[in-house]
């Protein structure tokens, strides 16, 4: 992902271990910068992984978490073509609509909270690049 702030641009990544994103939880109204998921290696309670898929929403996966909206303020996102593990996987950066921002799941308390991103499936359009899509919602 990429965010700026003020002149700053941050590249985000989620395999790097300390990867942080800047979240506007939907009750605060404040700008904070959340852990990205949460990666094999490291401890918490929230699952594996940086995502969250529709599949687990709808079978109610992330109810035990007690899990706060978010959004995840950042002007462009980047899609890796075809499936995790394959060689030479082309990137693709794709720029959030103005008004627009990616949603997530907030879990956990203070430094303990780790974001997760919403998904759900490709548009048409991008079928081609991946097949899970961030999902975008309007900021008001």
């Amino acid at each position: 992902m990429e965010a700026r702030e003020a002149d700053k641009v941050w590249k985000i990544y989620f395999p790097n271990p300390k990867a942080v994103i800047p979240v506007l939880l939907e009750e605060g109204g404040q700008l904070d910068w959340i852990t990205w998921g949460r990666r094999k290696e490291q401890p918490g309670s929230g699952p594996q992984g940086g995502w969250a898929q529709p599949s687990t929403l709808k079978a109610g996966d992330w109810a035990r978490y007690s899990p706060r909206r978010g959004f995840v303020m950042v002007q462009r996102f980047m899609e890796k073509e075809g499936k995790f593990g394959e060689k030479n996987r082309q990137s693709h950066w794709l720029n959030v609509p103005d008004g627009y921002a990616l949603e997530c799941l907030v879990l956990g308390e203070g430094d303990a909270r780790q974001a997760y991103i919403g998904t759900t499936g490709a548009p048409e359009e991008h079928k081609w690049i991946h097949d899970r899509w961030p999902v975008l919602a309007r900021i008001r």
